[in-house]
C-alpha cells in the first residue's frame, strides 16, 4: 500500500460536492492538499473546514494552471496526485436547444480544463518517475440518455484522452485512472436545472465521502499497479440506456 503521508495532492473543483469530499479524504490520509475553484469565498470556507490550501482558478485558464503548479512545486518540490474533478452540467437538454456559448462552456469545464492540467502534471511526474492522475468523468461517457449529448461528448472525450495518456505515461512510472461516477449526492441536478430526485433515492446515491474513500484507496494501490477505469453506480439507479 502506498503511504500518502506528506504527499502532494491537487483537487480541482474542490470547494463543494465530490471535490470537497475527495480533498477531505486525502487530508485525513495525511496528504498536503490544494483545492481549486472559481468562487473564492466558498473555496476558502471549504479549505478552512477540511484543512486544505485554497487556490482560486478556472481550470480552463492555462495561465492559472501555471501559477498553481509553480506554487505547489515551490512549496513541496513535487506533485504526487492530480485529481481533475472540476466540471459542470451547464445546460442539460436537447442539442437543438443548446446555445453556442453553453456548448463552449461545457467543453471548457468538462474537457479542456482537465487536458490543460494533465499536460502540466505529466511533465512534472515524468521527471519524478512517479505520480497519479485521476480524471473524474461520468457514466455519461459510455451510456446515452436524451438531453445529455453535449455533456456526454465532453466526458467521452476525457475518457479517451485518459486512456491514451496512460499508454504514454506508464513507461515513466506514472499511473492514470478514469473514475466514472453516476448519480451523486451533490448539487449537480439543481445546477443543471433538472427535476430534484426523491429524498429516499438521493440518500442512496454516491456521496462525496464515498468517492473520496474510493480515490484514496486507488492512490494507495502499490505503485506497480494501476486501476485503468472505475465505473461507480448507485444500486438504486437504473442502468439501462438507449
Amino acid at each position: 500500500m502506498t503511504n500518502l503521508t506528506c504527499s502532494t495532492v491537487i483537487v480541482t473543483g474542490g470547494s463543494r460536492g465530490y471535490g470537497a469530499g475527495i480533498a477531505e479524504a486525502f487530508v485525513k490520509a495525511g496528504a498536503r492538499v490544494w483545492i481549486t475553484g472559481r468562487n473564492e469565498v466558498r473555496l476558502r470556507e471549504t479549505a478552512n473546514r477540511i484543512g486544505a490550501s485554497p487556490f482560486v482558478a478556472d481550470v480552463a485558464d492555462g495561465a492559472a494552471w501555471d501559477r498553481l503548479m509553480a506554487k505547489v512545486i515551490a512549496q513541496t518540490g513535487r506533485l504526487d496526485v492530480l485529481i481533475n474533478n472540476a466540471g459542470e452540467g451547464v445546460k442539460i437538454g436537447p442539442a437543438s436547444e443548446q446555445s453556442d456559448d453553453a456548448i463552449a462552456q461545457s467543453l471548457a469545464s468538462n474537457l479542456t480544463g482537465a487536458l490543460l492540467g494533465c499536460r502540466r502534471a505529466a511533465a512534472i511526474m515524468q521527471k519524478q518517475g512517479s505520480g497519479l492522475i485521476v480524471n473524474i468523468g461520468s457514466a455519461c461517457s459510455t451510456h446515452a440518455w436524451p438531453g445529455w449529448s453535449v455533456y456526454s461528448a465532453a466526458k467521452a472525450g476525457l475518457l479517451m484522452f485518459t486512456r491514451c495518456l496512460l499508454t504514454e505515461l506508464r513507461p515513466h512510472g506514472v499511473r492514470v485512472t478514469s473514475v466514472l461516477p453516476s448519480w451523486g449526492q451533490t448539487d449537480f441536478t439543481e445546477a443543471a436545472n433538472l427535476p430534484p430526485r426523491d429524498p429516499a433515492v438521493f440518500a442512496q446515491c454516491i456521496s462525496p465521502a464515498d468517492l473520496g474513500q474510493l480515490l484514496v484507496q486507488t492512490a494507495q494501490l502499490p505503485a506497480h499497479l494501476v486501476a485503468e477505469e472505475i465505473k461507480l453506480w448507485p444500486m438504486v439507479q437504473p442502468m439501462a440506456q438507449l
